[in-house]
C-alpha cells in the first residue's frame, strides 16, 4: 500500500471503499497499525484519559500532542496521521494557526482535528488558507463535556438539523474530513450522503465513509466500562496484531459497526 494522502481518502469516499482509523499514541503501536493496513492514525487527545489517567481530555497540552504525534510519525510509514488540537489551543484563528503549525512542523501531523461547529468556521478558513488540512469534529465533543453535562448522544430530535447544517458549513469553509461522534445513525447517513469529504464515524452507524475507535477500547484494556459503540477485538483475535487486522477487515467488509454499536 502506498502512503495515504488527503486525495487518497477523498477518492476512497468516491469509490465507496471503507476507510479505517484508530487512535494511537506511540511508535510501537503505530508500527503495528501501519503494518495491519489502518488508513488513518489519530493521535487523539484521548491520551489524557487512557495514557495519562486523567478524568477528561481537558488537561492535555499542545506539547503533549506534539510529543505523541512525533512518536507515532516515527512508527508509521504508510498511514495518514491526524492529530487532535487540545482544549483551548484554537480559541482564536491565530491561536489555531500557531498551534496547528507546530503540530505539523514539530510533530509531523498531516491533518489537525478541531471540536466544534459554526463558531469555528473562520478558524477552518484560516487554516485552509495556510495549507493546513482540517478535520471538523461534530456531535459529542469530549472537550465540551462539562458544558454538555456528560458523554451523551447528540443530534436527536430538533438538534439534528443544527449538526447537519454545521457539517455543510464546515465543508464549505474548507474542512477535508468530518468526524461524527455519538449521533443517531440516520443523521450520520444523511450527512455522509450530503458532503463530498470523508465522514468518520464513532458511535454514528455503519453508513459513514470511515470508522474510528480508541485503540485501548477495541483492545479491551481501557479501565472501566467500554463504550457501547466499541467492541473488544482482542478477545476474539488472540493477540494485538490479529485484533487490529480483524478490526480492519470488519470495517472494510461492513461487519462493524453493527446495530448494537449505534444509536
Amino acid at each position: 500500500m502506498s502512503a495515504m494522502t488527503v486525495n487518497t481518502l477523498r477518492k476512497r469516499k468516491g469509490t465507496g471503499e471503507k476507510i479505517t482509523c484508530l487512535t494511537v499514541y506511540d511508535a510501537s503501536f503505530a508500527a503495528i497499525l501501519d503494518e495491519a493496513g489502518v488508513d488513518i492514525l489519530l493521535v487523539g487527545d484521548s491520551l489524557g484519559m487512557v495514557v495519562q489517567g486523567q478524568d477528561t481530555t481537558l488537561p492535555v497540552t499542545v506539547e503533549d500532542m506534539i510529543y505523541h504525534t512525533r512518536l507515532v510519525r516515527r512508527g508509521a510509514s504508510k498511514a495518514f496521521i491526524m492529530a487532535d488540537m487540545p482544549f483551548m489551543s484554537y480559541a482564536t484563528p491565530q491561536d489555531a494557526l500557531h498551534n496547528a503549525g507546530r503540530l505539523m512542523k514539530e510533530g509531523g501531523a498531516q491533518m489537525v482535528k478541531l471540536e466544534g461547529g459554526a463558531w469555528l468556521l473562520e478558524t477552518v478558513r484560516t487554516l485552509t488558507a495556510h495549507s493546513i488540512p482540517v478535520c471538523a469534529h461534530l456531535g459529542l465533543l469530549p472537550q465540551s463535556v462539562h458544558k454538555l453535562g456528560g458523554y451523551l448522544v447528540q443530534g436527536r430530535g430538533d438538534a439534528a438539523q443544527a449538526i447537519f447544517d454545521d457539517a455543510l458549513a464546515m465543508e464549505a469553509a474548507g474542512a477535508d474530513a468530518i468526524v461524527l461522534e455519538c449521533v443517531p445513525a440516520e443523521l450520520a447517513a444523511r450527512i455522509t450522503r450530503a458532503v463530498s469529504v470523508p465522514v468518520i464515524g464513532i458511535g454514528a452507524g455503519r453508513d459513514c465513509d470511515a470508522q474510528v475507535l480508541v485503540l485501548y477500547d477495541m483492545l479491551g484494556i481501557t479501565p472501566g466500562k467500554r463504550p457501547k459503540f466499541s467492541h473488544d477485538f482482542l478477545q476474539a483475535g488472540g493477540d494485538i496484531r490479529a485484533a487490529v487486522r480483524a478490526y480492519v477487515a470488519a470495517v472494510k467488509e461492513g461487519g462493524f459497526p453493527g446495530a448494537e454499536h449505534s444509536f
